[in-house]
């Protein structure tokens, strides 16, 4: 810390996942493994999807931006989780800490939104399938993608902008294995009260908002669904099954933390590392499991490979 009239805290000490060396040990090759196959899983989607002409549609161009997000989820905070397993002393810098804090607000505020445009896409190839091809530009598709970053980082900036210029002076304490938002509010040396109301506020209109719009798009598309029969029918249900596992393995531990995000509660860690590493590797084997379509463009991209 720099010493002046008032300390001022310069790093944050981090609390990762404990036990003795031996877990830690297991834990740096576990996550190790398990973020090399987040990166490859997403990367082989977009790659998949980008190189099958098959696959060049709305649903599938806004699978591959999923994918990418997802990726970039799991970067911000894994690495730096997976080194500090090898280290005594797991401490990040005022700065570090800061970034994280706006890279995870951004990602994780572009895949809520995300999320409804692919709601809004399911809801109009059901519903109104007939108009699907118009509605569904590419103009469309590109403006709902761009639209989803906008969101995240208008987002990320009204919550980065309420603590970056907080007074920390100690405790540097942060009970995770990365800085959220809740946990450094809660170390300010200066009574945050009225600020904890306007961060829960934003995050939480942001998050219900997105979920409403997500769980009305699949209650509108559940209703239509049953009045039809059809073999398009029964695909359109194993599709809509897979974003709805998607969404709820996103959105519940995210709601279940903001709930009441200033208080500990044990599980809080757990969900943590869910939704930030164990989500974006589901995502794309939810996905691939049970499409037909993108496992064929996979085999068809690994004969092209191998006959060349």
């Amino acid at each position: 810390m720099d010493q002046g009239n008032t300390s001022r805290v310069t790093e944050f000490v981090l609390h990762s996942l404990s036990g003795p060396r031996e877990a830690q040990l297991f834990y740096f090759v576990f996550f190790t493994l398990f973020y090399l196959s987040i990166v490859l899983g997403n990367l082989l989607i977009v790659l998949t999807v980008l190189s099958e002409p098959a696959l060049h549609t709305p649903m599938y161009f806004l699978l591959s931006n999923l994918s990418f997000i997802d990726m970039c989820l799991s970067t911000f905070a894994t690495p730096k989780m997976i080194v500090d397993f090898l280290t005594e002393l797991k401490t990040i810098s005022f700065e570090g800490c800061m970034a994280q804090i706006f890279i995870l607000h951004v990602f994780a505020g572009a895949e809520m939104m995300l999320l409804v445009a692919m709601a809004y896409d399911r809801y109009v190839a059901i519903c109104q399938p007939l108009h699907y091809a118009v509605i569904m530009s590419i103009r469309k598709c590109i403006s709902l993608v761009m639209g989803s970053w906008l969101m995240g980082l208008l987002h990320s900036l009204s919550q980065w902008f309420f603590i970056v210029d907080l007074p920390f002076c100690g405790p540097n304490n942060v009970d995770s294995f990365f800085c959220d938002l809740p946990l450094v509010v809660k170390l300010a040396c200066t009574d945050t009260y009225i600020l904890k109301i306007l961060m829960l506020s934003n995050c939480d209109l942001m998050a219900m908002s997105a979920f409403l719009l997500v769980l009305i798009s699949y209650t509108v598309i559940l209703v239509t669904m049953r009045r039809r029969s059809s073999v398009g029918m029964t695909k359109a249900r194993a599709t809509l099954t897979a974003h709805v596992t998607v969404v709820i393995l996103f959105f519940g531990p995210s709601i279940f933390i903001y709930a009441w995000p200033f208080n500990n509660f044990p599980l809080d860690k757990v969900f943590s590392v869910f939704y930030t590493v164990f989500t974006p590797l589901l995502n794309p084997l939810i996905y691939t499991l049970r499409n037909k379509e993108v496992i064929s463009a996979m085999q068809k991209m690994r004969k092209q490979k191998v006959s060349t």
